[in-house]
C-alpha cells in the first residue's frame, strides 16, 4: 500500500484536484490518503470531499483524517505540503501595511515584501515538519507546493532534506497558453524552460522541429493589445518569454509596479490576490455546504505534477516535469546551492534534474537579483539574524524601486510586529540602522 499524506489538507479545493488526479490512475494499487490540518472544520470538509471524489471515480482508497501531524506522516511514502501559515489574515496584512508605504503588490507570495514575510512565517512550521518526517517516514518524498517555492526549498535543503522537490504549474500552463496563441497543438510542441520559480524562461519552443518564436512575434505584431501584458513586454525586451503570469512577473523586477503610468499601461491588478483569497473562501464554503446537503462535487483533473510524480515513482513510468531543486551545477551561471527550476526526469529512481548549462546573460542577471533576496531570507532564518530581513528587502527589486532605505526598515519593523506570533523568536526584534 502507498501512503500519501496531505499536510494542509484544509486547502480543500486544491486537495480535491490532486485527489481527482490520483484516483484517476488505475494502476497505483492500494492507496492510503492521510489528511492533516490544524482546523477541525476544514479537515472534516477535506475528508468528506476525498470520500466523495473516490466514490465518483470508483476508487477505494483508505482515507484517514488527523489533527496530529505525526500520525498522518507515520509510515508515509509521499508527503504533499500545501500549508499556508497565517491564512487569509496574514495575507491581508502583507498587502495592507506595505500599501500604506506606497508599495504596490499583485500576488505577494514569491518575492517582495509579501514573499519575504510569507517565507519567515512558513520556515518554523517546515522545521517541525521535517523533524517529524525524519522520525516517522525518513524515506518519504516531500512534494512541496507551498510558496514562496524557491525560499522554502532552499531552507529545506539547508536543514538536510534530500528527497524533496518543489512543484509549480506555471511552466506547464504557460506552454499550454503559448501553444494556443500560436495555433500549435500542445501535444505536438517541444519546449525547454529553465530559471527560477515564477521567473523561468522559455529557451526553446518548437513544433515538429520548427522554431515557434517567429510565429509568436507575428501574433504579437498583429495584436497590439498583447503588448499591454508584462510578460510580453519583458519578452520583447529580453528575447525570451517568462513562464509566469504578468501579475506575478511584475513583482520580481524594478520597472513596473512603482510607476502609476506603467500600472495603467500594462493593466496590472494591484492587490489582486486579495480577490483570489475571497474566491478561495467562497469555493471552500461551496464545497462544505454541498457535502452537508448531499450534493455532488465537481471532479475535474488538474494535470498537477504531484500525482504524476507519485505515479512515476510507484509504477516506474518515465515522465519529465519542471521541478524546483538545488542548483548543483544545473545552471552554470546561477549561484551554486540556490534553488532553480529545471526539467526533471521522474521514474522509479525518483526525481533526477537535468543540467541546462548557462542561461542567456540577461535572463541570468534577473534571476540572480531574485536569488539574492532568497539567500538573505534563508540566512535570516538559519543564522537568526533579523538584520538580514531588512537587507533582503533592500535588495528586492520592486521594494527598493518604491521606497527609501529608511522606509524599508520602518516597514520591516511594522511587519515583524504584525506577524510576531508566527516568526522565530530571534527574528521578532525591531531594529534601527
Amino acid at each position: 500500500m502507498t501512503k500519501i499524506a496531505f499536510i494542509g489538507a484544509g486547502s480543500v479545493v486544491f486537495t480535491q484536484g490532486l485527489l481527482a488526479d490520483l484516483f484517476g490512475f488505475g494502476d497505483l494499487g492500494e492507496l492510503h490518503i492521510a489528511l492533516h490540518d490544524i482546523d477541525p472544520e476544514r479537515l472534516s470538509t477535506a475528508t468528506g470531499a476525498a470520500t466523495a471524489i473516490a466514490t465518483e471515480l470508483g476508487a477505494s482508497p483508505r482515507i484517514s483524517a488527523h489533527l496530529d501531524r505525526r500520525a498522518a506522516l507515520d509510515g508515509c511514502d509521499f508527503v504533499i505540503n500545501i500549508i499556508q501559515v497565517g491564512m487569509n489574515e496574514a495575507t491581508r496584512i502583507d498587502f495592507e501595511i506595505p500599501a500604506r508605504y506606497g508599495v504596490r503588490q499583485t500576488i505577494a507570495d514569491t518575492l517582495g515584501v509579501g514573499g519575504v514575510f510569507r517565507a519567515l512565517r512558513t520556515f518554523p512550521v517546515l522545521r517541525g515538519l521535517v523533524a517529524d518526517i525524519a522520525e516517522v517516514c525518513p524515506d518519504a518524498w516531500l512534494l512541496n507546493y507551498t510558496n514562496p517555492m524557491a525560499m522554502n526549498i532552499w531552507y529545506l535543503s539547508a536543514l538536510g532534506v534530500r528527497n524533496v522537490v518543489g512543484l509549480c504549474h506555471s511552466v506547464y500552463w504557460t506552454m499550454n497558453d503559448l501553444s494556443r496563441l500560436v495555433g500549435a497543438p500542445f501535444g505536438e510542441v517541444s519546449y525547454l524552460a529553465a530559471g527560477v520559480n515564477h521567473q523561468a524562461w522559455v529557451l526553446r519552443f518548437e513544433h515538429q522541429g520548427r522554431d515557434l518564436y517567429p510565429v509568436l512575434d507575428e501574433v504579437i505584431a498583429r495584436d497590439p493589445e498583447l503588448t499591454r501584458r508584462v510578460r510580453v513586454d519583458m519578452y520583447r525586451r529580453l528575447g525570451y518569454y517568462p513562464t509566469e503570469t504578468s501579475e506575478h512577473s511584475s513583482e520580481y523586477v524594478p520597472w513596473y509596479l512603482h510607476d502609476a503610468s506603467e500600472v495603467d499601461r500594462l493593466r496590472l491588478p494591484v492587490g489582486d490576490y486579495l480577490r483570489i483569497v475571497e474566491e478561495n473562501v467562497a469555493l471552500y464554503e461551496g464545497t462544505r455546504d454541498a457535502l452537508k446537503a448531499g450534493d455532488p462535487l465537481p471532479v475535474e483533473p488538474t494535470m498537477e505534477y504531484a500525482p504524476q510524480v507519485i505515479h512515476s515513482i510507484v509504477t516506474g513510468t518515465p515522465r519529465t516535469i519542471n521541478g524546483n531543486v538545488v542548483n548543483d551545477g544545473l545552471i552554470s551561471n546561477l549561484p551554486a546551492g540556490s534553488v532553480v527550476e529545471v526539467p526533471c526526469l521522474v521514474d522509479s529512481l525518483g526525481v533526477q534534474p537535468t543540467s541546462i548549462g548557462a542561461l542567456p546573460a540577461q535572463c541570468a542577471a534577473l534571476n540572480r537579483a531574485y536569488i539574492n533576496v532568497n539567500e538573505l531570507v534563508v540566512r535570516a532564518a538559519l543564522e537568526e539574524d533579523p538584520r538580514s530581513i531588512r537587507q533582503a528587502l533592500m535588495v528586492d527589486p520592486a521594494t527598493s524601486a518604491a521606497l527609501t532605505v529608511q522606509e524599508i526598515w520602518s516597514l520591516a519593523n511594522e511587519l515583524v510586529d504584525a506577524h510576531s506570533n508566527y516568526l522565530a523568536p530571534a527574528l521578532r526584534a525591531r531594529l534601527t540602522p
